[in-house]
């Protein structure tokens, strides 16, 4: 009996639009822009398929000497426009739909600011917390070897994301230069600045999320001065947004992360929160907060609600309930489809990821165009230019949703999903 061959169009069960998770909701992203596209749509399959999946074994010696094994990943959405570019996590939680949706996501959001830049994601399934500074360092540097044969200052250039930092970059910026016998520094992004590193690489995404935030809420008639600002999240993303905005006047009313939630009408100090956070951990316990319950957040009155932590935080459960008149998106995929469309019909504008936290992108170029001419810019010279990358694109964005009566997500996936495919389509199919 010979079996029928698979038509051109059927899908592995993990790239199935059904299939449950963060892939599926970009694959449903794809869908609600397909109309937009004209004739480029003849190359939307492009988009639905990641150009490469490596799955790899990372084994290391822990300190009492036994074994243990972790499972990392690195993929590769798109390069059509230039190399690989996304962020590493190390998280407990980490999945293969999980790091495609974050790669696909990294296509949408380079494209979207028009950097020269596919998209890519990697992670490992692990909890840092459980491992000593040596056992997290032998982990880096293994998966960064395993993971060697597709990325390079020209193929793919990792960055830290969720539980990585510049200590991360510096290992995987050694190992990958020692294995090829000189130093590459622009392997990474996100790196310390001694090793050449960007100065504003740190704060760029939350920077990114206060511009487009302040871009926003002129559209709207908001004044950011006397705005009341809930936060999830209060890290580099979170942190730095909500200290920008208490700059410009505004008030951060509510916090939580993972060790609370906490909440004070008159407005946190915010320098002092960033201390408590910076020498605990987190912003449980800090003094003079009101406590509340986790589920609280979500009714917090406020004017401006930023998630900034992990994805589908934003559900059909919750999005009924947010007093806010502006959702900025500093995590990825903090917001699912069904509450994108309740959010929607309740008139709550929703600044989506891939244009309001595509900051740390944006530096991240800079950072690779320094490496390149070993010339480094002035810290105001950094802050400047992503300023301006950030305006045009959003203005860019807010043109298409108006032109075309959709969501600012729909509209920036039109233009991302546009310059992608146009570049698709002149470079052709080889061989």
């Amino acid at each position: 009996m010979t079996t029928p061959a698979p038509t051109q169009h059927a899908l592995p069960s993990y790239l199935n639009p059904d299939h449950v998770g963060p892939w599926g909701i970009f694959l449903q992203q794809v869908d609600r822009v397909e109309p937009y596209l004209g004739n480029l749509a003849r190359w939307v399959e492009t988009l639905k398929r990641p150009k490469r999946i490596l799955v790899v074994d990372v084994p290391i010696h822990l300190d009492d000497g036994s074994v243990a094994h972790f499972e990392g990943y690195r993929v590769q959405h798109n390069t059509s426009r230039g190399p690989g570019k996304g962020g590493v996590r190390f998280h407990q939680d980490v999945t293969l739909s999980e790091v495609m949706a974050l790669s696909a996501w990294m296509s949408i959001k380079n494209a979207a600011v028009n950097v020269p830049y596919g998209g890519a994601k990697g992670g490992i399934r692990v909890d840092p917390k459980t491992l000593s500074r040596g056992e997290l360092e032998r982990m880096t540097r293994r998966y960064t070897s395993e993971i060697g044969i597709i990325i390079g200052p020209n193929k793919d250039i990792p960055a830290p994301d969720v539980n990585t930092n510049e200590q991360i970059m510096a290992w995987m910026m050694d190992t990958y230069s020692m294995n090829q016998g000189s130093t590459a520094t622009g392997v990474v992004t996100g790196k310390p600045v001694d090793l050449g590193g960007s100065l504003g690489r740190r704060e760029a995404t939350g920077r990114g999320v206060f511009t487009v935030g302040v871009e926003a809420a002129k559209h709207i008639g908001m004044d950011v001065s006397t705005a009341r600002i809930a936060v999830q999240g209060f890290g580099n993303v979170g942190g730095v947004a909500g200290k920008l905005f208490a700059e410009a006047g505004a008030r951060v009313v509510a916090v939580q992360d993972h060790s609370g939630t906490i909440y004070r009408e008159a407005g946190f100090d915010v320098p002092a929160l960033l201390l408590h956070v910076k020498n605990t951990g987190g912003v449980g316990g800090f003094a003079g907060a009101e406590v509340i319950a986790k589920d609280a957040f979500w009714d917090v009155p406020c004017d401006i609600l930023i998630p900034a932590a992990l994805e589908q935080q934003i559900t059909k459960d919750n999005a009924g309930r947010i007093t806010a008149r502006m959702v900025i998106e500093g995590a990825n995929g903090p917001t699912t489809p069904e509450a994108d469309d309740i959010l929607q019909e309740r008139n709550i504008l929703v600044l989506p990821d891939v244009i309001a936290n595509a900051g740390g992108v944006t530096v991240s170029y800079f950072e690779w165009v320094q490496d390149f001419s070993s010339f480094f810019w002035d810290e105001e010279e950094i802050n400047k230019r992503l300023v301006r990358i950030m305006q045009e694109a959003f203005d860019a964005v807010w043109q298409v949703a108006e032109e075309n009566k959709v969501t600012l997500r729909t509209a920036t996936f039109i233009v991302a999903c546009k310059r992608i495919l146009h570049t698709r389509e002149l470079r052709g199919l080889y061989p």
